[in-house]
């Protein structure tokens, strides 16, 4: 009988997955390991690989099809044999013609990739085209493996005057926007959450990360973030109480230190990790930061890079956004949101002068954390970003 292709858990959080596109057809010879399709899984986009050699007998589920692990999606044996569901597969047939492709356009628009008859573009993009009248098959993808996402829309014209239509238009939930659903509401409700604010000088900082600058050029570069993350990896060690995570029945505090950083990304937000920041230099925070949320934005991290953290930062300074409050992530006891760097008139040696400043906020799960605890993690940090030459060694 043949061997059935089924959807497999490919991060250790999924419980669904979105089969996006079959890489090999009805028909196709696949050998154990060949690509059969990629998945959209709960974080990341994903290849789904035979695990048996023969021939690729049928698709159980078409293309953008939502599933749960373990389902069938497919089959494979050789042609004739019976298939689970007690039928048979088609017997083996001469292959087609090959199409003739069709011209270019004429405009010289690189067209978006095609699957099976059906371009291949994230819910978001599909809902901004239609609302702008754009036609997705003359955008060019700029997302993985060619896949129209939301800049690519954006960069096709602007939105033209509202027509007559629809009031409303339902998009399909995404998986990683599933995931972020159910993982709020396990965090806003049952979770005991306090915020701490403080406000932390700036100048020495900036001061700082020019002097950086001037030292090593543009081989390596270090923004603002870097330097927040460098600087909590180290408060942590000195208040381990707040990288901790909670478990039902005991407090998990962790020796080693994993900073999950927020990223946003086309349909959500994803956390990417980096592992042990304590040890790791300014230099190496800032290579291995940027690689990482160009890959969480391209959907390519693995799951050993976007779980396990330990303890969270979300940064919307970039946005101008000057203060907020971000939620936790479990099981972690603590997330910090970090906001925009602005010049504020300040005292200093009895003189009101310009000072950049920045807020930072943070959430701690009380259940973990208390108040005099969280107040003392985010003395430390302040102290180090104010202070930024010990965040070099």
């Amino acid at each position: 009988m043949a061997t059935k292709v089924v959807m497999e858990a490919l991060s250790p959080t999924m419980e669904e997955g979105r089969l996006v596109e079959w890489k090999k057809q009805e028909g196709d010879v696949v050998k154990a390991g060949d690509v059969l399709a990629e998945v959209e899984t709960d974080k990341a986009v994903m290849e789904l690989v035979a695990r048996a050699g023969g021939t690729l007998l049928r698709h159980a589920v078409a293309a953008g099809t939502t599933v749960p692990v373990s389902q069938v999606v497919g089959w494979i044996g050789q042609p004739g044999e019976a298939l689970g569901d007690g039928a048979a597969a088609p017997a083996a047939t001469a292959p087609a013609a090959t199409p003739v492709a069709a011209p270019a356009p004429a405009t010289g628009a690189v067209p978006a990739p095609v699957a099976a008859g059906r371009i291949k573009a994230s819910p978001l993009a599909r809902k901004m085209a239609a609302d702008r009248g754009v036609d997705l098959s003359r955008v060019p993808g700029s997302g993985p493996e060619g896949r129209v996402i939301r800049r690519d829309v954006e960069s096709a014209g602007a939105a033209p005057a509202r027509k007559a239509g629809p009031a409303f238009t339902d998009v399909p939930l995404s998986m990683i926007r599933k995931t972020i659903a159910k993982r709020l509401s396990l965090s806003i409700g049952p979770i005991p959450t306090f915020y701490l604010t403080t406000e932390i000088d700036m100048e020495r900082a900036a001061d700082f990360r020019e002097q950086f600058k001037t030292l090593y050029g543009d081989a390596v570069k270090i923004s603002f973030n870097d330097l927040v993350v460098r600087a909590a990896a180290l408060a942590l060690i000195q208040h381990p109480a707040c990288n901790a995570w909670w478990q039902d029945d005991k407090i998990r505090y962790w020796n080693e230190v994993h900073i999950g950083m927020a990223v946003a990304v086309e349909d959500g937000l994803i956390t990417p990790v980096i592992r042990n920041a304590d040890l790791k230099t300014l230099r190496d925070i800032g290579t291995e930061s940027r690689e990482l949320a160009g890959r969480a934005r391209d959907r390519k991290l693995t799951p050993d890079q976007y779980t396990g953290s330990t303890f969270s930062i979300s940064n919307l300074g970039m946005f101008d956004i000057e203060h907020f409050t971000a939620v936790i992530n479990p099981p972690e006891a603590a997330i910090l949101a970090v906001g925009s760097i602005a010049p504020v008139a300040a005292v200093v040696g009895g003189q009101i002068v310009p000072r950049r400043r920045m807020r930072v906020t943070m959430s701690c799960d009380h259940r973990v954390i208390d108040g005099a605890t969280g107040a003392q993690f985010l003395k430390t940090l302040k102290q180090l970003l104010e202070n930024p030459v010990g965040l070099q060694s």
